[in-house]
């Protein structure tokens, strides 16, 4: 479904991204993980469009997007959440995901006085799926943080995505918080859409990931499975650490995937 070949970013002489290469298929759910400043943010940047690639290429679907803007790589099918939970905090999340649903899957030159019956739609289906309906008129600003990172997956689902970037969704959370996100991205992958996320915690990036890549620098310096994360040796080095390592291996082994 994704392609990316030979990609890098460069702020100056900074490479952010450097020549980086992988493929992401269809219902699969891709986890990335890595130091803090190891690219992985920069990557969906570039793959949203929102910061143009320096080199290489972008295919989605077999179209090249990596020139395209971000509104329109959005409208054919590739949506994303933030590290900071981004909404507008005077809006309601009724308003917030209606805004996604309207805007999100196409082009408007003149959006009109109103929203259309689909798009309103589109927005209570995506409150639902991720259990916000009965709080749709609360106003953004005054959620809890569990609610504005559930609000930010609304608005992308709004958009009926082929292809969903989750940047950070557990971040903050506490173990029960985080595994309400994990029951939503589960229902993601079982409708049918692609996932990639980028997550710090451990356990959910182990449970939900079929395949881990693992960023340094900018580089890849490991793919695979998540039980062989614990038997790398640059990944203990350089971003687990033995004891976490460790605890990981042993999570692993409860849950039968070591």
């Amino acid at each position: 479904m994704l392609e990316c070949q030979h990609v890098s970013k460069r702020f100056g002489a900074l490479a952010a991204v450097n020549d980086l290469s992988f493929a992401v298929h269809e219902g699969e759910v891709l986890g990335i993980g890595g130091p803090n400043g190891a690219g992985k943010t920069t990557l969906f940047e570039v793959i949203s469009g929102l910061s143009p690639a320096s080199e290489g290429a972008i295919r989605f679907a077999g179209r090249r997007i990596d020139r395209l803007p971000p509104e329109a790589i959005c409208h054919l099918g590739i949506a994303r959440t933030f590290q900071l939970n981004a909404a507008f905090d005077s809006l309601s999340a009724w308003e917030n995901v209606l805004a996604a649903a309207s805007f999100g899957r196409e082009r408007r030159l003149f959006p009109g006085l109103r929203h259309s019956r689909t798009a309103a739609e589109r927005a209570a289906v995506a409150l639902d799926f991720v259990g916000l309906a009965e709080g749709r008129e609360r106003i953004a600003g005054k959620l809890p943080v569990l609610d504005r990172k559930l609000l930010m997956i609304a608005g992308a689902l709004a958009t009926e995505p082929r292809l969903l970037l989750l940047d950070e969704p557990v971040g903050g959370l506490t173990p029960a918080e985080t595994d309400r996100v994990m029951a939503v991205v589960h229902r993601a992958k079982a409708s049918g859409i692609t996932v990639i996320l980028i997550e710090h915690v451990m356990r959910f990036l182990v449970q939900l990931s079929d395949r881990v890549i693992i960023l340094h620098h900018g580089e890849r310096i490991y793919e695979g499975s998540a039980g062989g994360l614990v038997h790398d040796a640059t990944v203990i080095d350089v971003y687990l650490g033995t004891g976490a390592a460790g605890r990981l291996a042993d999570f692993l082994e409860t849950q039968g995937t070591a």
